[in-house]
């Protein structure tokens, strides 16, 4: 693995967007774009949460962000709200339908967990959900043809897909991989995901849980969100933390939030691409 960049608050959500990672900096409140040299480029976040909130475009390119509201950004610089629903991952398709998920209990506050929920945005603004009994919904990803929509289920080890009906719709739910402990995951040109395993590390899993590449990364060093990109070729990007296993959680975000900034992004050479657009 090559360094790419340190001292990061808490780096999650990573996206591939006109030609680099893009990931949300929660508690530092920013969004950030990253060429393959390391140069960044930062945005604001309106975003009234430290924890929990993503970002993605629509197919005009205007970009989106989850969070407390869900917001869409102007081209003339003002930020808009689509939607008065709180939310923390986020996906769109071709069509311009806003998949969000969630679950409505305060994770960092240690509230009891219950389960989670997809809920869908469509282009006209009508939001309904299209999903329920999600453990723990995190990372999502759309296959290119938009037929297939892929959930990291954090709480239950597993990665659960669906059909996308013509209305937008979910069904004929089913696990697509297990036993592994997915956060932010994403898809390759074959089909296949990356995903974080309950170890210290990532594999690229097919659809029935086959593994076919495995990647550790360093002890204590958690890898949160995994973004695949094209830097001078097929590059996995590994947004990481020092997350202490044997601490509780809120120690865990307490230390992210208040002490020295551990986050860090990696990257590897892969031979197989992010899909085309």
């Amino acid at each position: 693995m090559k360094l790419l960049l340190d001292g990061l608050a808490f780096p999650e959500g990573a996206r591939r967007h006109d030609g680099r990672l893009w990931f949300c900096h929660w508690i530092a409140q920013q969004i950030v774009a990253v060429d393959a040299d390391g140069t960044t480029e930062t945005f604001e976040a309106p975003v009234e949460r430290l924890m929990g909130w993503s970002v993605d475009w629509l197919p005009d390119g205007r970009m989106l962000t989850t969070g407390d509201k869900l917001r869409r950004y102007e081209p003339d610089g003002s930020i808009t709200v689509l939607a008065e629903q709180a939310a923390n991952e986020i996906v769109v398709d071709a069509q311009g339908n806003i998949y969000l998920d969630g679950a409505d209990f305060d994770f960092s506050g240690g509230e009891e967990p219950v389960p989670g929920w997809i809920k869908l945005v469509t282009p006209d603004g009508r939001v309904r959900q299209v999903a329920d009994d999600i453990q723990f919904p995190n990372g999502m990803v759309l296959t290119p043809d938009g037929r297939t929509l892929v959930i990291a289920e954090s709480f239950a080890g597993r990665l659960s897909a669906f059909d996308v009906e013509p209305d937008g719709g979910l069904s004929n739910r089913r696990v697509y991989a297990e036993n592994l402990g997915p956060d932010g995951i994403c898809l390759d040109a074959e089909g296949a995901i990356w995903s974080q395993t309950w170890g210290e590390g990532v594999v690229r899993v097919a659809a029935g849980g086959e593994i076919f590449e495995r990647i550790d990364v360093p002890e204590n060093r958690a890898p949160f969100a995994l973004g695949l990109v094209d830097f001078d070729g097929p590059t996995l990007c590994i947004l990481t933390a020092e997350w202490r296993m044997a601490d509780s959680i809120a120690d865990n975000l307490g230390r992210l939030t208040n002490g020295p900034r551990t986050g860090q992004i990696h990257t590897v050479p892969v031979a197989v691409p992010p899909p085309a657009r």
